[in-house]
């Protein structure tokens, strides 16, 4: 019988391992890892339609559907920023300067000037998404 084999033993010196962040910085990443949603296109489409639609949003849901277009206007200007397509193209940088514009502004009071501001928004939502989808910057809407 023969005898067990022997395992080379390590012999150089490893520092220790220390984590990339501190725990404050792990905790933040982990509460931004949460509240992260997929890019939803179906959805955009959807409320974008809704706003353009032939029937006038009514006066009770014109906030839901700024609330809702300002989001998509914010995800769509940091996918493109964040590919730097505002650098590359001077179309997708007017449309990102337009759309920060736009998300500023609050509705006014009046229920014909909102549903015309909500328009702009939708209509702003509608030609960034096509021209990050032209420059292939998103490979769902393309």
């Amino acid at each position: 019988m023969n005898p067990p084999a022997t395992l080379p033993r390590w012999t150089q010196r490893t520092t220790p391992w220390t984590p990339p962040l501190v725990p404050e910085d792990l905790a933040d990443v982990l509460a931004k890892a949460r509240q992260w949603t997929p890019f939803d296109g179906e959805g955009l489409l959807d409320d974008v339609g809704a706003v353009l639609d032939d029937v006038v949003p009514l006066e009770e849901d014109l906030e839901d559907h700024a609330r809702r277009l300002r989001g998509h206007l914010m995800r769509l200007v940091d996918i493109a920023i964040a590919a730097e397509v505002g650098q590359k193209d001077v179309e997708a940088d007017r449309l990102i300067q337009q759309a920060r514009d736009l998300r500023a502004h609050d509705l006014p009071g009046d229920h014909r000037q909102a549903v015309g501001q909500l328009r702009q928004m939708a209509w702003s939502v509608n030609e960034l998404l096509e021209r990050l989808a032209a420059i292939k910057c998103l490979k769902e809407a393309a």
